[in-house]
C-alpha cells in the first residue's frame, strides 16, 4: 500500500478548496503551487468529494454535494486534484453547480487511489469473499457500462459486500445482480482519504471502521 503523508494530504485538501474558490470567484484554474511536494507530481488516481454540512435534529450531518475524479493514474496527482475539485463543484450531473455562498458550509475530502486490480474468481459467487468493507473501493464494468464507488461509501451506508456489489452495479446503470453475470468485470482499489472537519478547518486522515450487522 502506498502512503501519502498527512502533510501531503492536507496540501491536497487545501488545494482543492482554493481551486474551487478561485474558479468560482475569478473563473480561473489555479496552477500547481511552486511548493508542491515532490511525491504529488507522481501520476495517481484521485477523487474529490464535496459534502454539505447541515443540522438535523440537533446533530450535524454531511450530505453529498459533488464527487468527481480520475480512477486511473492518467496525470500528476496535484494536477488531477485541481481538475477533480473544479469538476466536483461545477460538473457533477447529479447536482447544480456549487455557488460561492455555499463555500462556508461545505467540507472537502480527497481520496488518493491505488491502481484498480481485476478481481480474479472461478465463479462470480466468490466476489463477496474477495471484498474488504472499509478497505476496498469497487469498479463494475460491462461493455460500455461502468460504475465506481469509493471505499468510504460502503462504510457510511453500512453495506455488506453483496450490497456494495449491487449498488456499484446500479451506479454503472446495470441491474443490482449484474455482478453475478460472468461477463461483468469487477475491480477493486484502495484509497488514502483526507478530509476537512469543518469548512477551512482542521484536516485529518480519514479512518474507516465497518461494523457488520446481523440482518
Amino acid at each position: 500500500m502506498f502512503k501519502i503523508a498527512l502533510e501531503e494530504g492536507e496540501f491536497l485538501v487545501k488545494l482543492s478548496r482554493r481551486a474551487v474558490e478561485e474558479y468560482l470567484t475569478k473563473g480561473i484554474e489555479v496552477k500547481p503551487p511552486k511548493d508542491t511536494p515532490k511525491k504529488l507530481w507522481e501520476k495517481m488516481g484521485v477523487f474529490v468529494t464535496i459534502n454539505k454540512l447541515t443540522e438535523v435534529e440537533g446533530r450535524r450531518v454531511k450530505r453529498l454535494r459533488g464527487c468527481i475524479g480520475f480512477p486511473l493514474p492518467v496525470m500528476p496527482l496535484v494536477e488531477a486534484t485541481i481538475e477533480a475539485a473544479i469538476s466536483a463543484a461545477t460538473s457533477d450531473p447529479r447536482f447544480p453547480p456549487l455557488r460561492i455562498k455555499e463555500l462556508n458550509s461545505v467540507v472537502f475530502e480527497v481520496s488518493v487511489l491505488t491502481v484498480p486490480q481485476l478481481i480474479e474468481v472461478d465463479s462470480p459467487k466468490e466476489y463477496p469473499s474477495k471484498i474488504r468493507i472499509g478497505v476496498d473501493g469497487l469498479i463494475v464494468e460491462r461493455g460500455f457500462f461502468k460504475g465506481l464507488l469509493l471505499p468510504q461509501v460502503a462504510v457510511e451506508w453500512n453495506w455488506s459486500p453483496e450490497e456494495f456489489l449491487s449498488h456499484c452495479c446500479m451506479k454503472a446503470g446495470l441491474m443490482p445482480d449484474a455482478w453475478l453475470d460472468e461477463e461483468t468485470k469487477i475491480y477493486k482499489f484502495q484509497a488514502e482519504i483526507f478530509e476537512e472537519l469543518d469548512p477551512k478547518g482542521r484536516i485529518i486522515r480519514k479512518e474507516l471502521h465497518w461494523h457488520s450487522v446481523s440482518r
